[in-house]
């Protein structure tokens, strides 16, 4: 799954949310949420095979944090649709600028 299908789902995001507060156990996490720990563990899993968080062990424990470059895609592809916005928008600024320049003689 990639990135952007991982996170379309609002439970993923508020996933993604929390861990980046900092790592947290899967408990801790899955108290955080009104649904069932197996339906938390399942987004979980999602996001672990989209590459966005990782989980090590701690003793009985699994801690949860995100993967270094896990949103690189997305951010990848932000930055695309930035340069595309800049543009468009220093264009309008120069516009309106001539078109204050033309009011004022």
């Amino acid at each position: 799954m990639d990135t952007f299908t991982a996170l379309a789902d609002p439970t993923r995001r508020r996933i993604v949310e929390q861990l980046a507060l900092g790592e947290t156990s899967f408990g801790d996490l899955a108290a955080r949420f009104d649904m069932s720990r197996p339906a938390v563990s399942q987004h979980l899993k999602t996001l672990r095979d989209a590459g966005i968080v990782t989980a090590r062990a701690d003793a009985q424990r699994r801690i949860y944090r995100l993967s270094d470059g896990g949103l690189d895609e997305i951010d990848a592809w932000l930055g695309k649709v930035r340069t595309f916005w800049t543009q468009r928008l220093d264009k309008l600024e120069e516009l309106l600028a001539d078109a204050d320049r033309g009011d004022a003689q």
